[in-house]
């Protein structure tokens, strides 16, 4: 162990105390103030308690400021728990010879560098992560049958004690609290730089591997549209009808794109020792099951068959999903044949014939909206073991539906009706439309929420003249409850403690779930962008315009707007390399098939028959394929210095592992020799 003092919890954890010396506040977690006390208790002492005896073995903390319909608790950990859990979840650090190996609390001098405290030792993003961990996995036993006080809120052995409160609004919001002055120094570099290189490394150990990864992504997609950008003004000047070079070059460069960003994604994903999550990595605390001893791992964990989650996926959500699609096939239909109607209608009328089209362009996003809900609702039905596959499964509903949603009128427009104008008319508007939306969503809207929320906050706060410290407005009913929260003995932290007015304050900020909006609205607009770019080459444009613009309003909002997300750890993007790749795929069928209609080029081949002319661009579609699968191959998923590091550290741990079983065996060798030389009682 080394030398600096790493401490257990604090010995008066138990007492109502108002040490000046208490811990970080690593989560702030709210409960209902219309909470019974013996569930407060109980819950407290869950998250207090022994993990021998089902606890977190985390430190609670009260405030004595408290919102008007919840009571806020802060949730800390002792810096030996942080390095134990650390140690647990097999978390990678770089050891004071520059390897990056797993940590482990014997050999914490390893990891420690001359001048280090070891409170330094671990990121925030990191000691969040662990705090998290601990209270998801606070599991159930067999002896919690109910949750105290409500004798209808069940409980089965292995579920997530705090997920389960929090689906029955028990606890109400969790949240880490932001850093006001790393922000100040990340949002400079960042948001306020519209041409700046994004501060990756700063990014990933503030919000986490899940938020960094998708910056990152928008900043590698964003450049990635220059070269379509200019080619796109290129064939405007060169001519309006379509060109087949810039069609076939477009949809060479999706495939050449894609394949290098997989290349990056595993280059960050070994930087920052991700690369090995497998399915193994352990159960997402919604998963449900009854506990047992895994057969890999052999540690405890729900356990519950893999086919009644393949049973709920294709007999149920499959089907679902399927009539999901068909409802938006035929409200797709509805603008078409809306126009058909006005067109038979006397000349008055014909103004309005562009109506139907801009209506659909507007129910399509808020379709989106609630068919993002009902996927959610399935995909945590079917009960998914890992955060990955559970993200994997989510994904491809959404993407499906997506494409249905956003794409199909699209093909019908090209392919059934064969009105190019039509075509080009509609993508300009569903594209422009779609980014306006979006922009009013994420930018405007959450702006004007939080600033309501927090006037609404102050009318329900007043300044007392003897503290100058915000204290509740409200009936006697609610100081009674207070009281519940004041007779429970758990370290307080003083009124003037600046944790206090924060916590109230980001409390009512709105919350960021993940990227999944972020990244469903890249893949619209990529399908925008690539599906029919032969169609209309600028769609490059405003995308490359709208993303400039986006990469610094996330972050804006992220810094300002959105309470602190919880950091998640990832190897890659996910399910939606995969979409990308087969709108990628599908993208050389659109193309091919839109010149193949292209009235001037029919023109250009009048000497072809229609038999010639198919067979031409069946065999160009082939090309494109073969071209495809020759990038896929050539190009290696890993850059050869990771797959170089990857292999050495294969052989280190398994020259490692051979050192240690030879040294036992020699231990046991010269054990045996010794009883044989002086007898088995001699010492």
């Amino acid at each position: 162990m080394s030398s600096q003092n790493v401490e257990d919890h604090p010995k008066d954890e138990g007492t109502d105390t108002e040490d000046a010396t208490l811990p970080p506040t690593y989560l702030v977690v709210q409960v209902t103030s219309k909470i019974q006390e013996e569930t407060l208790r109980w819950l407290i002492d869950k998250l207090k308690g022994r993990k021998r005896d089902g606890g977190g073995e985390l430190i609670v903390m009260k405030q004595p400021v408290n919102t008007a319909d919840s009571f806020i608790l802060h949730i800390s950990a002792s810096k030996l728990k942080l390095l134990e859990v650390a140690e647990e979840i097999e978390l990678v650090k770089t050891d004071r010879f520059g390897k990056r190996r797993e940590f482990t609390v014997a050999q914490l001098e390893d990891f420690v560098f001359d001048g280090m405290h070891v409170d330094d030792l671990l990121t925030d993003s990191e000691k969040q992560t662990i705090v998290r961990h601990e209270l998801e996995n606070i599991r159930a036993l067999t002896e919690d049958k109910s949750l105290p006080g409500y004798s209808t809120h069940k409980f089965y052995e292995g579920q997530s004690i705090f997920q389960a409160c929090q689906h029955w609004g028990i606890v109400t919001k969790v949240y880490p609290l932001h850093d006001r002055e790393t922000l100040k120094k990340l949002g400079s570099s960042w948001y306020m730089s519209l041409f700046a290189q994004q501060p990756l490394e700063e990014i990933r150990l503030y919000f986490g591997e899940a938020i960094a990864l998708y910056f990152k992504f928008l900043d590698f997609y964003t450049r990635a549209l220059i070269v379509p950008v200019v080619l796109g003004f290129l064939q405007l000047l060169v001519s309006r009808e379509t060109v087949p070079f810039f069609c076939v070059f477009n949809v060479v460069w999706v495939t050449l794109c894609l394949e290098l960003w997989k290349r990056k994604s595993n280059e960050l994903a070994f930087m920052w020792n991700t690369i090995g999550m497998t399915s193994m990595d352990e159960p997402r605390p919604n998963f449900r099951g009854t506990m047992g001893i895994d057969a890999i791992t052999g540690k405890v964990q729900p356990q519950s068959p893999r086919y009644m989650t393949y049973v709920k996926m294709y007999g149920v959500s499959l089907p679902l999903t399927v009539v999901c699609m068909v409802i938006a096939f035929y409200v797709m239909l509805l603008p078409f044949w809306a126009e058909d109607y006005i067109k038979q209608l006397d000349e008055s009328h014909q103004q309005y014939i562009i109506l139907p089209s801009l209506i659909y362009s507007l129910v399509v996003p808020i379709m989106n909206v609630y068919f993002r809900m009902f996927a959610t609702f399935l995909t945590e039905w079917e009960n998914h073991r890992t955060q990955s596959q559970y993200d994997r499964h989510r994904v491809t509903k959404l993407v499906l539906f997506e494409f249905v949603n956003n794409f199909l009128s699209l093909f019908y427009i090209g392919f059934i009706l064969r009105d190019m104008e039509m075509l080009r008319s509609q993508l300009r508007n569903m594209l422009i439309m779609s980014q306006a939306i979006c922009s009013f969503q994420e930018i405007i809207q959450p702006v004007a929420m939080n600033y309501y929320s927090r006037k609404l906050q102050r009318s329900k706060l007043k300044l007392s003249p003897s503290t100058s410290q915000p204290k509740l407005f409200k009936n006697d009913k609610f100081v009674e409850e207070v009281n519940i929260l004041t007779d429970i003995k758990i370290p307080t932290i003083q009124p003037e403690d600046l944790r206090v007015k924060q916590a109230l304050k980001e409390g009512e900020m709105e919350i960021y779930e993940d990227p999944y909006d972020d990244y469903l609205e890249l893949f619209i607009q990529f399908g925008y962008v690539f599906l029919f770019s032969s169609v209309y080459p600028i769609a490059a444009f405003w995308a490359l315009l709208n993303n400039v613009l986006e990469i610094r309003a996330d972050a804006f909002k992220l810094c300002k707007v959105f309470q602190r997300p919880m950091c998640r750890r990832v190897k890659d993007i996910g399910a939606w390399q995969r979409a990308f790749e087969v709108l990628g795929a599908i993208s050389i069928f659109t193309n091919c098939g839109i010149l193949y209609l292209s009235p001037g080029l029919r023109e250009k081949t009048s000497n072809f028959s229609e038999v010639q002319l198919l067979l031409t661009f069946v065999f160009l579609e082939h090309i494109l394929l073969g071209i495809r699968y020759l990038l896929h191959i050539a190009i290696s998923d890993k850059p050869e210095w990771v797959r170089v590091a990857l292999a050495k550290k294969n052989y280190e741990s398994k020259q490692a592992l051979k050192y240690e079983i030879s040294q036992k065996n020699r231990r046991l060798t010269l054990t045996r020799k010794f009883k044989t030389v002086h007898g088995p009682h001699s010492h």
